[in-house]
């Protein structure tokens, strides 16, 4: 619902505009050194609405940088505000993707927590420290739904699962925003990429995604609508093509689907010089060309590369574009800085941050990320009794735990693996070696019944794609000689992305997913292994065996023939490939505890409604009681999917629609109640429709996609 009295001064404001001004407010400028005298020209002539600020600090500096940074955002603002004409207050945006100072785990490994409430308590905190800062606008939450791991930029989103990627999309959007957008500790959130961008053939960056429309609305937009409904006020267009058409230069998928159906009215930026790169995609022959088709796309802001600012006053005059078009793109901008409370409240106001608070949040979206994967024979947690060696090359790192887009972190807040094991765990009976090389010299680490092997890779993120998710050479050659000598082989890896692990995988006792979880990595891994800290993180992505496997997601559809090898127990004739199974190593959802939970008394308060009871609101109630049958205090994080069996369209094999993360003391039992209605049954058919057709729904309770069937229900 658009605020009345904002709109009428919206309107005050254009009225006293020049064309010239009015594209000023599309121009986002670049803010890197060297462009000081430069931007003060611009910002005095109104003709820079936003700066994007991804240079970590980015004031000139006197040894103090953060101070430094709010001192160099008022006095552009000051600019902006008291010498320019019009007194505009300019943007400030930044990736701040994960953390700000205190840096949270990638969103990727937020998502294994399956905890929409942690995740928006996390972008909470960490919009109150950007904020302190002077930016009012992160370039996040990433919602491009990813199916293929040799995509850098995986981590930065939500995993392979529409359903989860919703519930995080919405929690991230209200963190950054929360119930007062004006409240000076709140920042707009930008949902991208718009749309389509993690579905890029290969995973190679930038390239194309080939989409159906069927796909895009059932798969890829979702995350979309979610952050929508939640009240988004910002999206990124992205960079890739759908079906020959760049989404920046799209009418259909910026204006008809975006605003018009979903009824989004916020405003969109482009990526990175996106609205330019149309010349490179073919498409756009000028600049100016460029310029007109973003614009009328529905691209309100320009983003680095001043296409509009350069190019539109002409293409108005001679008749291209029509102003209204620019009219309409500045009123979106201008209602998003009204409602930050820019025009009242331009200048950064520091408060200090509770940052033992933010570090604890983050210690605990670490633990709940960090997903144990294998653990034969209770080989974890570790006994601080028991001599255990530590070798690998992130025995000592901090920096590379911090995972993709860490801009501003404190790297001294940091511990390494062995500081964390040192200090939180003083009496442990742990031996560490510093290998410079990781096959040569252990210092008598490999003489250890118990050997952990601390392995990692690079933080991943843009332009980072993969050929091959096999782990190096190197890492391989020291696992095959720990396993030699040890008695039991404990993994921890640190990576940011799922690898393909199955050559080396049944060489471990023991395997602990850490991720790039952020400044307090190391702490949560430590705790996991010495189990003070029960692991109870569940996959959103499917770990292939090999590369060959990908793309590899639970929720495919069945096939012609009998070749569903995904889900081990279905029966299948012919098998995916001769070399290798079509099953995943790990599959969506898996997580193991060290306790154990037992599922029971599954009851349906009906199994039979109509499209009309449906359509008017009614639904499926599912509850299941889980219990701790184990000696440990753990979380359980129960998982609910349904099959559409038969529908006028191929449906998924599994689709997840429910989950619930719960805390069971040892022999506790909880009730857990799942609602089926028509956002859960229904699906986008060919018209472009979301309905739920008749038929019968199979349902499926567990921890993980491999969940037992335990019913089914029917809309008649």
């Amino acid at each position: 619902m658009l605020n009345p009295e904002i709109e009428k001064k919206i309107d005050e404001l254009l009225s006293k505009m020049t064309l010239h001004e009015k594209l000023g407010q599309l121009n986002q400028q670049s803010n890197e050194h060297g462009m000081e005298a430069e931007n003060r020209e611009m910002l005095k002539n109104g003709e820079i609405g936003s700066f994007i600020c991804n240079t970590g600090h980015f004031g000139p500096t006197d040894g103090n940088p953060a101070h430094n940074n709010r001192k160099y955002v008022n006095e552009l603002q000051k600019i902006a505000v008291e010498e320019s004409r019009l007194g505009i207050p300019v943007l400030y945006g930044k990736d701040v993707i994960h953390g700000h100072n205190v840096v949270f785990p990638i969103p990727l490994a937020m998502a294994a927590g399956f905890d929409p409430d942690l995740v928006r308590d996390a972008y909470t905190a960490i919009s109150e420290e950007a904020a302190n800062d002077g930016i009012r606008w992160s370039f996040s939450p990433m919602m491009d739904l990813s199916r293929d791991p040799r995509w850098g930029r995986c981590v930065e989103g939500y995993g392979e699962d529409p359903y989860l990627g919703s519930k995080m999309a919405a929690a991230a959007v209200e963190g950054f925003q929360g119930d007062d957008l004006s409240r000076r500790e709140n920042l707009a959130a930008c949902a991208k990429h718009y749309i389509g961008y993690g579905a890029m053939e290969g995973g190679r960056d930038y390239q194309k995604s080939e989409l159906s429309d069927y796909a895009l609305r059932n798969y890829y937009l979702p995350a979309f609508k979610s952050a929508v409904d939640a009240g988004l006020r910002t999206v990124m267009s992205s960079f890739n093509e759908i079906s020959g058409e760049p989404t920046t230069s799209s009418h259909y998928l910026l204006t008809e689907l975006l605003r018009d159906e979903l009824g989004f009215d916020g405003f969109v930026v482009s990526d990175y010089n996106s609205v330019l790169q149309l010349k490179k995609q073919g498409v756009a022959e000028t600049n100016a060309d460029a310029a007109r088709m973003s614009v009328s796309a529905g691209v309100d802001m320009d983003m680095a590369d001043r296409c509009y600012l350069r190019n539109l006053e002409k293409e108005v005059a001679e008749g291209r574009l029509d102003e209204s078009i620019v009219d309409e793109a500045v009123r979106r901008v201008l209602r998003v800085k009204f409602e930050l409370g820019l025009f009242e409240n331009p200048y950064v106001h520091y408060e200090e941050a509770d940052i033992d608070a933010h570090k604890a949040l983050a210690l605990r979206a670490a633990e709940q990320g960090m997903v144990l994967l294998k653990n034969k024979n209770g080989a974890l947690p570790l006994s601080e009794s028991e001599p255990v060696g530590f070798t690998g090359d992130f025995l000592k790192e901090t920096w590379r735990m911090f995972g993709a887009w860490t801009l501003d972190g404190v790297n001294e807040w940091a511990n390494t693996l062995e500081e964390a094991v040192r200090k939180n765990f003083p009496e442990a009976k742990a031996n560490f070696s510093h290998a410079n090389n990781l096959i040569d010299r252990y210092d008598g680490v490999m003489e250890s019944d118990t050997v952990v092997l601390a392995l990692g890779g690079h933080p991943e993120g843009e332009a980072s794609g993969l050929a091959t998710l096999e782990i190096p050479e190197d890492q391989k050659a020291l696992i095959k000689k720990a396993r030699m000598s040890a008695k039991k082989l404990v993994g921890v890896f640190f990576y940011g992305r799922p690898m393909a692990l199955g050559e080396v995988e049944p060489l471990f006792d023991a395997i602990l997913w850490c991720w790039h979880s952020g400044t307090m990595t190391a702490d949560a891994a430590a705790n996991i292994l010495y189990g003070k800290t029960n692991p109870s993180g569940r996959l959103p992505m499917s770990f292939p065996r090999v590369t060959g496997q990908i793309p590899i997601y639970y929720n495919c559809t069945p096939s012609c023939r009998n070749v569903d090898e995904y889900y081990p127990k279905e029966p299948f004739m012919y098998k995916n490939y001769r070399d290798t199974t079509g099953a995943p190593l790990y599959p969506f959802g898996h997580g193991l505890s060290y306790t154990a939970f037992e599922y029971s008394d599954v009851s349906f308060d009906k199994t039979e409604l109509s499209p009309e009871e449906i359509n008017g609101g009614k639904c499926f109630e599912v509850s299941v009681k889980v219990k701790n049958t184990g000696d440990r205090t753990g979380d359980e994080v129960v998982q609910c999917y349904i099959r559409d069996k038969v529908a006028s369209m191929m449906r998924p094999l599994r689709q997840l629609e429910g989950f619930e993360r719960i805390t069971l003391a040892p022999g506790e039992e909880k009730t857990v109640t799942f609602r089926l209605g028509l956002g859960e049954l229904g699906f986008y058919g060919k018209n472009g429709k979301f309905a739920a057709e008749k038929g019968d729904f199979t349902v499926f309770i567990g921890g993980s996609s491999y969940a037992p069937e335990v019913g089914k229900v029917t809309i008649i």
